[in-house]
């Protein structure tokens, strides 16, 4: 049969959930393995070219795909690796930089900005370049690997964690991104495998904050504190209620945009 087509996004916090595709050889026939950033995971899915993918759930919702559960990449307080840089008090941002590879954490931002501060800027998207992105906006908005290259405290601007703010915001956890594909696809033989291959990876997590902090120039203590302080891997009700919260939100958001002619 042919192996379904995955996509697993590139960054850090992604290695616990595909380490037992990678290095267990009960697991590594199972998919078609490929990585990228969030949002071309996201468009592989719209185009056909990947049946199954760690999708950023705002896209997830706007695709109307099925996802697994029980895995995914989550946190509940600082997440760490998305960060709101602002070289301007929050209530006076009006123009936004955002990662070229973030959906999910591009909504988020923008929550925040309204729930929290009353602000819808615009939004444009760049390369994850600190000074380019904060040379051409008020604020930019960095996820991933490239946040985690970030220390906030030394940053001679003021800085969110939106993983904080939305747990702030809602005392929920916040879901970035989960397993998910067309409804033909979402087949617990799969499941099963993603969920085994999570386990796998937690089980081995000092050999992942080992491999990844050299291959990816972090150091060890940063590696191990985000893998196993800041990310959450592992999804229970909660987490879904969450999903929930965060789409009825974004929903409002874009709701709110459309009927006062804002355009971001």
């Amino acid at each position: 049969m042919k192996r379904p087509r995955v996509c697993a996004v590139s960054y850090l916090n992604t290695q616990p959930l595909v380490w037992g595709l990678l290095k267990d050889p009960a697991q590594s026939d199972i998919f078609d393995l490929r990585f990228a950033v969030p949002s071309v995971c996201a468009e592989q899915l719209a185009s056909g070219e990947a049946d199954i993918g760690i999708v950023p759930v705002i896209e997830m919702a706007r695709q109307k795909l099925a996802y697994f559960r029980e895995t995914g990449i989550a946190s509940y307080g600082p997440v760490r690796s998305i960060l709101l840089i602002s070289k301007v008090p929050f209530r006076e941002i009006r123009r936004l930089a955002t990662d070229s590879g973030s959906r999910t954490s591009v909504m988020l931002a923008r929550i925040i900005l309204a729930e929290q501060y009353g602000v819808e800027p615009q939004v444009h998207s760049q390369a994850p370049d600190l000074a380019a992105m904060l040379s051409a906006a008020d604020a930019a908005l960095l996820i991933g690997d490239a946040a985690l290259r970030v220390d906030p405290a030394t940053l001679p601007f003021e800085t969110l964690d939106l993983g904080e703010q939305w747990t702030a915001l809602t005392n929920l956890p916040m879901v970035f991104a989960v397993w998910a594909g067309r409804k033909e696809a979402i087949v617990e033989p799969y499941g099963a495998a993603l969920r085994a291959s999570c386990r796998y990876g937690l089980d081995y997590i000092e050999d992942i904050v080992q491999a990844e902090s050299s291959a990816r120039d972090f150091p060890e203590p940063l590696v191990r504190e985000y893998l196993t302080r800041h990310i959450r891997f592992e999804l229970s009700g909660r987490h879904y209620t969450a999903i929930e919260t965060y789409l009825k939100y974004a929903e409002a958001l874009e709701r709110t945009v459309v009927e006062g002619g804002v355009s971001t």
